[in-house]
Order: structure tokens, then C-alpha cells, then sequence
């Protein structure tokens, strides 16, 4: 068959995303008349009608796909009218309440009122949703719909790394908190595929985490590092957020060591030295952090100085440190010495003592404070409470350098755990255990005197239904789990060497396929009767070669 020629084509960027037609799995509610609605759920030539609107008496549906997507909504109406469109308001929402209300359009609009093509189809909306109302405003034209599809738009990912155990609710987790990532990975990889839908450096670094475990090295992670980079020249920070800057070094830190990628750190040599001078020239002759910018670790903390104050503190050792071991990597060993005599010297400071989980972690992972004691007085009491969804990462990360995998793996169980209880298919950007008690199920219409688990809910930037509930940086346990309970990380950058120490924390098997340069490492880890641990590496003989320590 002939080809167009190419003067016709117009160039352009390619979208390298999937684009897919996903069939309602269930209608939720209708009122008003409603024929048929039962045949949105099939896909054949059968219709639903929805009669012209009356005063004080729409016709509605409630449509549920099942699951948190990322994409639009597609109208397929095979005869909307005699020869004239039909006016509606579509409503999207990570909730069955959100759909049911005002949705909230910051950053993306999920409340529409257009007119649908007769004889045609219709494609509207571009955000995360899992339900779908359409109204019918129009009171002259029924509205026929013989196909309602969510248009899903997302990255078609090998997902090159699992994870099993003897707990299903952990597997579970772990599947929730890899699709809650896969999510995020849109133009670059965003914190939120309802809002923000942007790069925050922060945010990046659980979710780079995840990404490593799960699809190993794919682009999104360098092109999200680099895009925010671009549009921070020194001195600025970015995001406008010290601490920001701070997490860009350690995800280069972290995905150097898992991909080891020397050419692509190479780029970064510049900006690298420079922001790594800005950074300790925020530190006073005794090593005290006055870091610029907003002082900012993340929401729950941002009330109390001082979680701010010690978590910073922290996190300037973290950064420093991370960079000198990329300056060394570099060939820059002044410059890596400098970093470390710095880390050094403010590791050394203790900021007045504060109950926040948050700042005690980041102390505990920068060397400041003793896991054990840390993790007794503070991180395992109340352990389900003062908490967040991005730093309980670290607050997991802190409990495991103290060896407390089975009091992590309950934290993970009750906190994590607690939103797939109410109907989440993807982790939160906030969440609080209280929020569970009197209220009902997001995947549901909320009972006459419960709470709404959404709208009722949140705090911060993240009050009612402008609470993401797709939100990468909570998916932290997907990688927590990985690189303790499977126990497989870099032991030199790109996996040069492994090590593979496995902490079962109370399970009596874990297995799981971990992502490298050199090739897929499958692992299985038994308890034995008599207590230890047997352990069984799959993979080429050559990456098995590079285990270099096991127990």
C-alpha cells in the first residue's frame, strides 16, 4: 500500500505513552431515568439512555472503574439526539464522594459541562480518577451512550522486579505501592497524578526508590532530575525549598548506586560542585545548619520549628556525605574531603530534642543518634501515630537499622494497610489511622452519619477533596520491603557487587526478582526449623558471582 508523502505529516513529539479503552466495571448509582445502565458494562452495540434533564430532577450515573487511572473519559453516542448535541456535566473523582460533589480543579479540572456529539464520540478530562458522574443538563435530548470508556494513558513498563512473602497483606502492599509509582511516571516522574502533576525533588526520592526495585533504570528518573536542574540556577534552590536541593543530591547519590551510570553523573559535575559549595556555606564555624530558602522537610512537620530545625540538620550530614561519595566517583577529591569534613563537623550538632518520628529517622539514618534508643524511645511508641506518607519511608528505614523488621512490618501492615481497608487501589498523599474511625469507604456512597473518608479529611495543602489519593511518595514500602526483607542492594555502584543480608522480621518466606544492569537476580529466602534462614539465588552465573556477602 502506498505511504503518504512526508511533506504531508506533519513533525511533532511523539507521545511515547499506551494509550487504553477501560470498560466501567460497575455502576454505582443512578437517579433520575436511567435506561439500561447495566450496558455500559459490556462492550457490544447494546445502550444506556439517560431522559432529557426535569426541574429539580437530573438524570445521573455513577460509573466505577475499578481502579485509581490516569487518562480522560470517552462518550461513545450512537444517536444523542435528532441532529442536535446534548448538554452535560461530567464529574471525575479518586472518590465515589468526589464524584458525587464539587471536585476540586487545581491543577486539573475534573468538573465539565460540554456538549456531547450526536452520532459520534466524545473525549474529555485528562487527570487521576477511579469514578466518573454524568449528569444530563439538557432538558430537550435524551442522551444514548452505547460505550463509556476511561481512556487510560500511562507507560507501558516491564515490571522487571516482584515481590512474594508468606503474608498476603504485605504482597498486597507491595503491588498497591509499584502501581502507585507506575502512575506517577507520566511526562516525567510527577508526585501526584491528580495534583500536583509536577516534579518536586522531595517527593522524587521514594519514588526513584520504587522505580529502581520495580523497572530498574529506566529514563524518567535522569529526565526528571535534569528538568528541575534546568530551570534552578544556583544559587537558588529547588523547588524553592532548602531541603530540596538537598534531596536532589541524594537521589543522585541512590541512583548511581544502583545504576551506576559514571557518564550520566559526569553531567552533573557543574551544578554538582556548585550546589554542594552553597551548601555548606550554610553552615556556621560550629557546623550548625542556617540552611535558605523555605525550611521545609514536608507537611505534618511544618508546624514545629523544631522537627524542622533537627530534621534539617540531618539532612545536610545525609547530603554532604552522599556528595562527597559522588565527588570521589567524580575524580573530585577535594572537593569529596571538603564534603566530608563538613558532614563531619555537623553531625556533631544536636538541635533541642523534639518528639516528632520524622526528625528522630533522619537522625538515626544520618549517624546523629542511636538506632536502638532512638527507636524504643521514640520511633515504637505509638508507632501508628504521628506519621506521614512520605517520611514513613524513613521512619521504616530508621526502625530496620535498629533491627525492629517485625515492628516495621506491623507499621506497614496497620498504616499502609489501613487505606486498602477502605477501598484504596493507590497510596495517599496524607493519612492519619484516626481518619478510619466513623467513616466510611472511598469506594462507596458514604453512609447517612459517617464521616467521608475524603472530604471530611486532610490538612495542609491537602484539606478535603484536593487530597490526592495517588500519590508516589507514599509507596515507599515497595522498596522498604526489597531492600530489607528480601535484603538485595548495591554493595559497590551498578551493582558491581551485591549484597544480599534478608530480614524476615517474623515471615516464614520471602522471594522476589531485583532489577540490576547485569541482569535479573531472583531470590528465596526459608526460615528454617531451626531458626536461620536458607537462601537461593537464581539469576546468570555471572550475576551470582557479584553476591559478595549473604546471611
Amino acid at each position: 500500500m502506498p505511504t503518504p508523502p512526508t511533506s504531508l505529516i506533519p513533525a511533532g513529539r511523539v507521545d511515547p505513552r499506551e494509550r487504553r479503552y477501560l470498560l466501567p466495571t460497575r455502576v454505582l448509582w443512578t437517579s433520575g431515568a436511567v435506561k439500561n445502565p447495566q450496558n455500559l458494562l459490556i462492550d457490544d452495540l447494546t445502550t444506556c439512555t439517560l431522559e432529557p434533564a426535569k426541574p429539580g430532577a437530573l438524570s445521573s450515573i455513577l460509573l466505577d472503574f475499578g481502579r485509581e487511572l490516569h487518562g480522560g473519559f470517552r462518550l461513545e453516542t450512537p444517536q444523542a439526539g435528532p441532529g442536535k448535541p446534548v448538554r452535560v456535566r461530567i464529574r471525575f473523582g479518586e472518590s465515589a464522594a468526589e464524584a458525587m460533589g464539587e471536585p476540586n480543579n487545581d491543577h486539573t479540572i475534573h468538573d465539565h459541562e460540554l456538549r456531547v456529539s450526536w452520532f459520534g464520540h466524545t473525549e474529555v478530562g485528562n487527570t487521576g480518577f477511579r469514578f466518573v458522574r454524568i449528569d444530563v443538563i439538557d432538558a430537550e435530548v435524551p442522551l444514548t451512550l452505547r460505550n463509556c470508556y476511561a481512556v487510560f494513558l500511562f507507560h507501558d513498563l516491564p515490571y522487571l522486579g516482584s515481590f512474594r512473602c508468606s503474608d498476603s497483606r504485605l504482597n498486597r502492599i507491595w503491588d498497591v505501592g509499584a502501581y502507585t509509582v507506575h502512575l506517577c511516571i507520566q511526562d516525567h516522574v510527577w508526585d501526584g497524578i491528580k495534583r500536583d502533576r509536577l516534579v518536586w525533588i522531595g517527593d522524587l526520592h521514594p519514588e526513584m526508590r520504587v522505580i529502581s526495585t520495580v523497572f530498574g533504570g529506566i529514563s524518567a528518573v535522569p529526565a526528571s532530575l535534569d528538568y528541575v536542574r534546568d530551570r534552578t540556577p544556583l544559587p537558588g534552590w529547588m523547588n524553592g525549598i532548602g531541603s530540596y536541593s538537598l534531596w536532589w543530591i541524594l537521589c543522585h547519590r541512590d541512583w548511581y548506586r544502583y545504576h551506576g551510570d559514571l557518564a550520566y553523573l559526569q553531567q552533573q559535575r557543574s551544578y554538582l560542585l556548585g550546589l554542594l559549595n552553597q551548601v555548606r556555606g550554610q553552615l556556621d564555624p560550629q557546623g550548625l545548619e542556617k540552611l535558605a530558602g523555605h525550611r521545609f522537610l514536608e507537611w505534618p512537620t511544618s508546624r514545629d520549628p523544631t522537627a524542622i530545625d533537627a530534621g534539617l540538620q540531618a539532612l545536610v550530614v545525609m547530603a554532604l556525605r552522599a556528595g562527597s561519595e559522588l565527588c570521589q566517583a567524580l575524580g573530585e577529591a577535594d572537593a569529596a574531603a571538603a564534603a566530608r569534613a563538613d558532614a563531619d563537623r555537623a553531625a556533631k550538632v544536636r538541635r533541642r530534642p523534639t518528639p516528632s518520628k520524622q526528625a528522630h529517622a533522619l537522625m538515626v539514618l544520618a549517624g546523629m543518634a542511636d538506632a536502638g534508643e532512638t527507636n524504643a524511645a521514640v520511633l515504637a511508641k505509638d508507632p501508628d501515630r504521628g506519621l506521614s506518607t512520605f517520611y514513613g519511608y524513613y521512619i521504616l528505614q530508621a526502625r530496620a537499622r535498629a533491627g525492629d523488621i517485625s515492628g516495621a512490618l506491623q507499621l506497614i501492615r496497620n498504616y499502609w494497610g489501613g487505606m486498602l481497608d477502605r477501598g484504596a487501589t493507590t497510596f495517599w498523599e496524607g493519612f492519619e489511622l484516626e481518619w478510619l474511625d466513623g467513616s466510611g469507604r472511598i469506594d462507596e456512597l458514604t453512609p447517612a452519619g459517617s464521616k467521608d473518608l475524603h472530604s471530611d479529611y486532610g490538612d495542609y495543602c491537602y484539606v478535603g477533596l484536593r487530597h490526592s489519593l495517588c500519590h508516589g511518595w507514599a509507596a515507599g514500602p515497595t522498596a522498604w520491603m526489597v531492600e530489607n526483607l528480601l535484603g538485595v542492594t548495591p554493595a559497590a555502584p551498578g551493582f558491581e557487587s551485591i549484597r544480599v543480608e534478608p530480614k524476615l522480621g517474623g515471615l516464614d518466606w520471602v522471594e522476589g526478582h531485583v532489577p540490576t544492569p547485569h541482569g535479573v537476580l531472583h531470590v528465596r529466602h526459608e526460615r528454617t526449623a531451626a531458626g536461620g534462614v536458607s537462601s537461593t539465588l537464581t539469576g546468570s552465573d555471572e550475576l551470582k558471582q557479584r553476591v559478595v556477602r549473604r546471611s
